[in-house]
């Protein structure tokens, strides 16, 4: 991939996927900008190696145009946005409609809002992309996770319309992954059940999506595409 001097943006890029995909560009020369809501060891690593790290809560308005104003704040172009953010939120009797507004607000709310008021900040990059992270699970719905799979399913949605609305000039995609990393915590039973339900039955880890974004942010003939990223659930 050819780096850039413009920033790619990373949102929720503290641990896991995000941070592998930040590290990855960083390594390939490619100026950073993060976001992230806990201070955790991966952003002062990523701090270490030259990404501007903000600080971001997205479960409310006020915070997502806060993060924006910052932002703005930090530079004049972005090469591509990344909306990793995730809430995984307990939907729980007494907590249903907090859950649903938080994931709602992070996984609908703060993508439609940044992608409303920084494409100008893509518009001054050639090429531009803005790429959303969502779930396989989309693909069939989810009886124990309602809301999730809900507030996912809207990204998938502002995939199309934001690829309609910004072309030809900013390529706006998604990509759905499905197991990626298991948790240190997670037992053998789990784990086998999980492995199951996939053709190719293995634990990928993050660096089939950052494979994935950096197809995406390459070809320049791919929009309001969501790449499934699942080993092949779907045949399973």
């Amino acid at each position: 991939m050819t780096s850039s001097p413009a920033p790619i943006l990373i949102t929720g890029a503290s641990q896991r996927v995000g941070l592998h995909c930040a590290l990855r560009l960083l390594e390939a020369g490619q100026p950073v900008i993060i976001s992230y809501r806990s201070e955790r060891p991966g952003v002062q690593t990523l701090r270490d190696l030259g990404a501007i790290a903000l600080f971001a809560d997205f479960s409310t308005q006020d915070g997502i145009l806060a993060f924006i104003a910052e932002l703005k704040g930090h530079t004049q172009q972005l090469r591509a946005i990344v909306h990793n953010a995730s809430a995984w939120t307990a939907e729980t009797p007494d907590n249903e409609v907090a859950a649903f507004t938080q994931m709602v607000n992070v996984h609908m709310l703060a993508p439609y809002l940044i992608n409303l008021q920084c494409a100008e900040l893509l518009r001054r990059s050639s090429p531009a992309d803005i790429v959303h992270i969502s779930d396989d699970v989309t693909r069939k719905g989810s009886s124990q996770h309602i809301a999730y799979c809900a507030s996912k399913a809207g990204l998938d949605s502002l995939t199309l319309s934001f690829a309609a609305k910004y072309a030809p000039h900013i390529k706006v995609n998604g990509i759905a992954p499905a197991l990626l990393l298991f948790n240190p915590d997670d037992d053998a039973a789990y784990r086998a059940k999980a492995l199951a339900k996939s053709a190719l039955g293995i634990e990928p880890g993050s660096e089939v999506v950052y494979q994935s974004l950096r197809y995406l942010l390459d070809n320049p003939y791919v929009t309001g595409t969501t790449l499934t990223v699942n080993g092949g659930r779907h045949v399973k």
